[in-house]
């Protein structure tokens, strides 16, 4: 399984190889600057096409195929991409300046995530499957039978994120719950890192062959800019986006797909700045504990995780100075080290520099060494004006955090009401002082998608429970998450069968139940027929 074809430079369009073309792209090494050998041929328009169209005509018999093959899928891509550990950890440093360490790590969460995926489609509990018998006596009006399921919605487009090249890329969470759900995913592979997305693709692809699995369940297409992204998402045959990356990319995305004739869903994740609340009575008591957990956490990955702590609220006084000093003292000692890319980096310095040029925000630290090499930052304002002035609060991607003094509790709450919609909200405080504190576990609550009470936001956890999303903007729906088991659900849709004959149905609706899944039948869970 480790001997992978070499690296052409060519999108994947189904079993095949795209054509060289005009338009062509470079990665460089973030680390020193310099391109990258390999030469990167943008697809062809008639590439896309062909692309969705495979997809199209693989969609009904990739999902006839069932969860038992769904889940060989997605474990045989897990065993070739762990075949592939040695030169994926030589690889993706080259393209992206992350250290050999967090590759490996990064690969097995994304080995992880297959298997998880792997077992929620083997098992099929999650198609939801409901059953009403029929009432032929019941009055005023009989009622028919009546059984519903989930069913995966078609092709998906998914785009691959700068910040994680493996685990939210060509095979990372989307790709990975869009085909347990029995979707074909076209994945726009990201720029950046274009040698990993392609050595990934290829491994999708051995391990479609593999299971003999219809042409177009899995197709890589390349691009240094956006045209091909946005007529991907402006396809007719696409039916449901995912996405990780900033508001601006995110937010064209979803303006594309509504502007289509048949509007589609767009699952985007785009950030936040993560607020970290400490009250009183626990910063009297853990201020250098907590700042030391905050500079570990702001600094992680060189602050380019999603849910890198950007802002942190506290009310002034004595335990507010210690936690400043302290924070500023543990973040300097931080060595500064490549951002993910020139782009990443140059957006990083340029919103750091407007914001420290903001009236009533002080820089308290800001280590840029050299042009290849960044290092934490730390800003401080109050609340005054981050009330008049929000930008203060959005996230700027990387290793930078925002203290705001507030002059009571009150001013707190008011910051905490003006906020956008955030992926995570942290709250360090003792348990005998929330009594004074009424309504701000809701607050919270309806603010983010996760709440941690203790503890820092990076670090997400790919399990059954996790919520990777919120309100808008840092989602572009709330009522989904992009990690943890609940994630394949963004790419099915329920479909009730009326009165349907026993042997015409889904074998997940069948009145003998033959792959034995936990359905509600009559309002009560159960695992036998009925």
């Amino acid at each position: 399984m480790s001997n992978a074809p070499l690296l052409q430079g060519l999108s994947l369009i189904g079993y095949d190889h795209g054509s060289p073309g005009d338009s062509r792209f470079q990665a460089s090494n973030p680390a020193t600057g310099e391109l990258l050998p390999q030469h990167f041929h943008a697809a062809h328009p008639s590439e896309l096409d062909r692309a969705v169209v495979l997809a199209q005509q693989a969609a009904p018999a990739y999902a006839a195929l069932g969860g038992s093959l769904h889940g060989a899928f997605l474990r045989g891509i897990a065993e070739r991409l762990e075949a592939l550990a040695d030169e994926l950890a030589e690889l993706v440093p080259q393209e992206t300046g992350l250290p050999e360490a967090r590759v490996r790590g990064e690969l097995a969460r994304t080995t992880g995530q297959l298997r998880l995926f792997a077992q929620l489609a083997e098992q099929g509990d999650w198609v939801d499957a409901r059953l009403d018998s029929a009432q032929a006596q019941r009055l005023p009006q009989p009622r028919p039978e009546l059984r519903s399921m989930l069913q995966p919605l078609g092709p998906v487009a998914v785009f691959g994120a700068s910040n994680f090249p493996l685990a939210f890329s060509v095979a990372g969470g989307d790709t990975a719950s869009a085909l347990a759900a029995g979707c074909p995913v076209v994945v726009k592979a990201h720029p950046a890192h274009p040698a990993t997305s392609e050595r990934v693709g290829l491994a999708i692809i051995e391990a479609a062959r593999a299971l003999d699995l219809p042409e177009g369940v899995f197709s890589l297409l390349f691009d240094a800019g956006i045209s091909v992204g946005q007529a991907l998402v402006k396809h007719p045959g696409i039916q449901a986006v995912g996405f990780t990356g900033s508001l601006r990319a995110g937010r064209a995305l979803m303006d594309a797909a509504a502007a289509r004739p048949h509007p589609i869903p767009v699952y985007a994740e785009m950030g936040s700045s993560n607020p970290v609340v400490v009250l009183p009575q626990s910063l009297s008591r853990h201020a250098e504990s907590i700042a030391d957990g905050l500079a570990a956490s702001v600094t992680l990955g060189n602050g380019q995780f999603c849910t890198c702590p950007g802002l942190v609220l506290a009310v002034e006084g004595e335990g507010y100075q210690r936690l400043r000093d302290r924070l500023t003292l543990q973040l300097a000692k931080v060595q500064a080290a490549p951002m993910l890319s020139a782009a990443i980096a140059g957006s990083f310095h340029d919103a750091l520099a407007t914001r420290a040029r903001q009236e009533g925000v002080v820089q308290l630290l800001c280590n840029t060494p050299g042009p290849h090499r960044t290092g934490p930052a730390l800003l401080e304002t109050d609340a005054a004006r981050v009330l008049v002035q929000p930008a203060l609060t959005h996230e700027v991607f990387g290793p930078v955090t925002v203290l705001v003094r507030c002059a009571n509790p009150a001013e707190l709450m008011q910051v905490l009401h003006s906020l956008d919609g955030q992926l995570t909200a942290t709250l360090h405080a003792e348990a005998t002082e929330l009594a004074a504190w009424p309504g701000l576990p809701a607050l919270l609550a309806s603010k983010a998608g996760r709440v941690l009470f203790g503890g820092y936001p990076t670090g997400v956890e790919v399990c059954h429970a996790m919520v990777h999303g919120g309100p808008y903007p840092a989602a572009s729906d709330s009522r989904s998450t992009s990690v943890g088991a609940a994630a394949l659900l963004r790419f099915a849709r329920p479909v009730c069968y009326q009165n349907w004959p026993d042997e015409l149905l889904p074998a997940a609706l069948q009145a003998a139940n033959p792959l034995g899944l936990m359905r509600m039948v009559d309002g009560q869970y159960r695992r036998d027929g009925g």
